[in-house]
């Protein structure tokens, strides 16, 4: 069981019971779309982004990223929320007839011990000391950006962190800046370029 001090933010109930089994931090559920109808959770999440701090885990399809992007939105810049993101992994939940729309495994059906690895990168991600960060004049350079290949190199480099490849240029960035560091993005994009030439 990990402790983690920020809140969890997830979509639902079966999400819910998965984190439970490996850690203690507090948990919300945004219950899909219905975030969009209810101020109250909102404005909690408002409150717990001021006192503890947030981290949102969604599931990795494009109803996932409309939440964390309508969340973002909502609470603003200035919100400590942090970002976790669960690998795109094809398959359904057990407790499913079939996949969803995108084909993607969800939070409740992605094992513990992954989970328990992306929460303790993200729960930690503002106390790892980064020597020096990947601007974003480097990932153009390295072509990540504004490249007519950009977005395929993207996806290669979501693969190496086991991040989804549905991530936006500057999310991705940012993950990396906070999570991984310039030295593991410097070897992931050495790799990328070995493998394209």
């Amino acid at each position: 069981m990990i402790h983690i001090n920020e809140v969890i933010v997830v979509e639902g109930k079966y999400d819910k019971e998965q984190l439970k089994k490996i850690t203690d931090a507090p948990i919300i559920c945004t219950y899909g779309f219905q975030l969009y109808r209810s101020p109250k959770i909102i404005n909690s999440l408002r409150t717990l982004s001021k006192k503890r701090g947030i981290i949102v885990l969604t599931d990795s399809d494009r109803a996932g990223f409309r939440i964390r992007n309508y969340i973002k939105q909502c609470l603003g810049e200035s919100a400590n929320i942090k970002q976790a993101y669960i690998p795109a992994v094809k398959g359904k939940e057990k407790r499913k007839e079939r996949a969803g729309a995108d084909g993607l495994l969800g939070v409740e059906g992605i094992d513990e011990k992954t989970l328990e690895e992306i929460l303790k990168k993200s729960a930690a991600a503002t106390e790892i000391p980064l020597l020096s960060p990947v601007t974003k004049a480097e990932f153009y350079a390295d072509g990540f950006t504004g490249r007519e290949n950009s977005a395929e190199l993207r996806r290669l480099l979501c693969r190496e962190f086991s991040l989804p490849p549905g991530i936006s240029a500057n999310a991705l960035l940012d993950m990396i800046n906070k999570v991984f560091g310039a030295e593991e993005y410097r070897a992931a994009a050495a790799k990328i370029q070995a493998q394209i030439k």
